[in-house]
């Protein structure tokens, strides 16, 4: 009789909440996300790379066609330097604030999908894409509902896949492995994004007498 037995790993909840590179490593082998998949990164990336123009303006363009994901171009907007008084707020695609976050969405995407060594760095910069949509980096005007995060993540998932469907001068078995590496990626994002929120969620939700954090300026890639 074949041994059904499992062996269980033991996992430090503590650590998975404090320790950035012991959360990623937890999430990777639950989701079997290797260095096979980051190898199917690499090789999308010369094909995606022409496309990524594309992409991003495909992305900002779903963000405006809704008043609620709109708006936060606008706050963000305010104190841009250069940019037009909030009175006349004629936000477009070619506006100065949207065309830098275009910029770095872009940029976003090539180092995803370049990077060939996941370590300490590359992980605290996804974290950090994932720090800089909420409050937590000391800039309100970015404290974004997750629901909208969420929805994106999953659009461009489906913008890269379908782009990577598109292609007919790849074999199956690479395309497949891509695919699967995209899917885990993604997983992985959503899961830096969500570390965020909740921390910016229990921190709202503690005392009010809380030292106020230092205002920064920040940038992020997608608001």
């Amino acid at each position: 009789m074949l041994n059904s037995a499992v062996m269980t790993e033991h996992i430090d909840i503590k650590r998975i909440n404090s320790d950035l590179r012991y959360r990623f490593e937890y999430i990777s082998k639950f989701l079997n996300f290797t260095s096979d998949d980051i190898a199917m990164l690499n090789t999308f990336a010369p094909l995606a790379f022409p496309l990524i123009p594309d992409l991003a303006d495909t992305v900002y363009r779903k963000l405006f066609s809704y008043d609620i994901t709109k708006q936060q171009f606008i706050l963000a907007a305010e104190g841009f330097e250069g940019f037009l008084p909030r009175k006349q707020c004629g936000l477009t695609l070619e506006s100065a604030p949207v065309v830098l976050r275009k910029d770095m969405f872009s940029i976003y995407l090539r180092r995803v999908l370049t990077e060939h060594e996941w370590n300490d760095t590359f992980l605290q910069y996804l974290s950090q894409i994932g720090k800089l949509h909420t409050d937590q980096a000391g800039s309100a005007s970015l404290n974004i509902d997750f629901i909208h995060i969420n929805a994106l993540l999953g659009y461009l998932e489906n913008l890269l896949i379908a782009k990577l469907c598109n292609i007919d001068t790849m074999d199956e078995k690479t395309k497949c492995g891509i695919l699967m590496a995209i899917n885990k990626f993604f997983w992985i994002q959503n899961d830096l994004f969500s570390l965020h929120f909740l921390r910016a969620l229990n921190d709202n939700g503690a005392s009010q007498n809380s030292t106020e954090k230092d205002k920064t300026t920040t940038t992020c890639c997608w608001a």
